[in-house]
């Protein structure tokens, strides 16, 4: 295994940010190249732990000559966001200086002009910097993962149509609880590097991309950081390198996806109309139907109508719920996947900012 690292120069004087990168070169040069990733919102840490354990396992591959495609590792990829605390709290999802989500806001380029993202990089602010770096590794692979968590959530997937059914291996040996297939119409890490092998031929756009992958996997929720979990996600993933070539192990047996993969359209996303107390009537996991109550807002504690009772929209998945008891007006509580599209109106591009 080959570390190195990449020094970030800080915006003001005496800062700088170092970002660990972990190689494992393959022995194969027709085999698949993947990039992983975790830890872009520096408080999502289920994929750094993942990784942990997967390192100690590729170090052993590599002993035994079994790594056939080129790994490349980035398990903290945001060290700007980890060391970013309000009062106490991390903060390692908006940047706290422009105020954008550190996975938004990625270059949108062809592939063509992969070498242009790190030329004047003194140029660009250190979020910048590291969003132009970060993009740059992962073009240079044919399989990009992008490790995050939910809050209180499943298993489970943002998925470019462009590369699904292929990619249901991932979600069957991840063990996901379902798939959302998104339109690649946003400027997310993953959808930024689907958008430049779709614009590879100038003046055409690709609607397939065969043998290409770029996903957003949501390792469950904040809390989930744990060895059991995380050496269990490291053997499922280990399983898919195996089934894509990238190592070698003929034990490994295939595996298939039994969950629910459906449009961002049918994800109904569940918001508070005030701001109070939730009382959860229903969890992540639960099939709810039509009509049945999902939660009840304490809006007026005491008060004779001081509550408001929120209903399932339709038939569905719950796939995530806010740990937060304290909710804001439209705040998200929960989404659910149901079988039919949502009624309520979704701009193209990802669920959330």
């Amino acid at each position: 295994m080959d570390v190195s690292e990449i020094i970030i120069p800080g915006d003001t004087p005496g800062t700088e940010w170092r970002l660990p990168v972990l190689r494992f070169k393959g022995s194969h040069p027709k085999a698949p190249k993947i990039y992983i990733q975790a830890a872009l919102h520096a408080g999502e840490l289920p994929g750094t732990a993942l990784l942990h354990f997967l390192c100690d396992r590729l170090r052993q591959a590599e002993r035994q000559g079994v790594v056939a495609g080129d790994i490349t590792i980035v398990p903290q990829a945001n060290p700007i966001g980890a060391a970013q605390s309000h009062f106490g709290d991390l903060q390692g999802r908006f940047d706290l200086g422009s105020r954008t989500n550190f996975n938004r806001d990625f270059p949108l380029i062809s592939i063509a002009d992969r070498m242009a993202l790190i030329e004047d990089l003194d140029d660009y602010p250190a979020t910048d910097r590291l969003k132009r770096q970060l993009l740059h590794m992962a073009l240079g692979a044919d399989l990009v993962l992008d490790l995050h968590c939910d809050d209180e959530s499943l298993q489970y997937a943002y998925i470019d149509e462009a590369f699904w059914p292929e990619a249901a291996d991932l979600a069957a040996t991840l063990d996901m609880q379902a798939v959302l297939l998104s339109d690649g119409e946003s400027s997310a890490f993953e959808e930024a590097v689907g958008l430049a092998w779709k614009h590879e031929i100038a003046g055409e756009r690709q609607s397939r991309l065969p043998g290409k992958l770029s996903v957003t996997v949501e390792l469950r929720g904040k809390r989930d950081v744990d060895p059991l979990l995380a050496k269990r996600d490291a053997d499922g993933l280990w399983r898919f390198l195996a089934a894509r070539g990238i190592v070698r192990d003929e034990t490994v047996a295939p595996s298939t996806f039994a969950g629910p993969a459906v449009p961002l359209d049918n994800v109904e996303i569940i918001r508070a109309p005030e701001g109070g107390a939730v009382l959860f009537h229903r969890t992540i996991g639960d099939r709810v139907a039509e009509g049945e109550p999902l939660a009840t807002i304490i809006t007026r504690p005491g008060q004779a109508d001081g509550s408001i009772d929120l209903p399932a929209p339709q038939d569905g998945l719950v796939l995530t719920r806010t740990s937060d008891r304290l909710v804001r007006r439209r705040g998200d509580l929960m989404k659910i996947v149901g079988a039919r599209p949502s009624k309520a109106a979704r701009k193209a591009g990802t669920l959330e900012n």
